[in-house]
């Protein structure tokens, strides 16, 4: 895979153990708000969102040596953020012993009562069809949508094939639709 310069110097950087701690400020600066909002897209919560980038940071520092260079650093971050925002989800979820329509609803009820949630009444629409959406069609659909990543990035991150990628997103395209225009 082609790495842009910038990465290349970074990734030398953390690896030099003289520069480490410097590349890795350099890296959270760059990443930071990035990754807050693909995490805040899965875990919709602000709190939630906050946790698990913090985990996601130190994941990332605690296992750079396991960087592979197969995929781009940014994509090697958002399947970890990815990741870490899945594991913070299924514990919700085994935790409190209910069903994804309830987890559902719970998520929309808190996002309207975020005070750092400024949507206004489409947004919430919006929200709502995605929550509709099967889990993986969802995230699928905020990846190429909302972080603008390429199809063969999230590839990467859920380990999938392009192919069913794109069925998955145009299908979800279709039912948002239908969702919006119906309800």
């Amino acid at each position: 895979m082609i790495i842009e310069n910038n990465e290349i110097e970074l990734i030398d950087a953390l690896n030099d153990p003289k520069l480490k701690e410097k590349a890795f400020k350099t890296l959270l600066n760059t990443y930071q708000e990035r990754l807050y909002w693909h995490i805040r897209k899965l875990v919709i919560s602000h709190e939630d969102a906050n946790d698990v980038l913090q985990n996601t940071f130190i994941k990332i520092y605690r296992s750079f040596k396991t960087f592979n260079h197969y995929s781009s650093l940014h994509t090697w971050m958002y399947r970890i953020a990815y990741n870490e925002s899945m594991n913070l989800l299924n514990k919700r979820h085994k935790k409190q012993f209910i069903s994804s329509e309830e987890v559902n609803k719970k998520i929309i009820n808190n996002l309207v009562d975020d005070v750092y949630f400024e949507g206004k009444e489409i947004q919430i629409k919006l929200q709502k069809a995605l929550l509709s959406l099967p889990v993986k069609q969802r995230q699928i659909f905020q990846m190429k949508y909302f972080d603008d990543l390429k199809f063969r990035e999230i590839s990467e991150i859920l380990n999938t094939t392009v192919g069913a990628l794109k069925a998955s997103y145009h299908i979800a395209v279709k039912k948002i639709e239908e969702y919006v225009v119906n309800n």
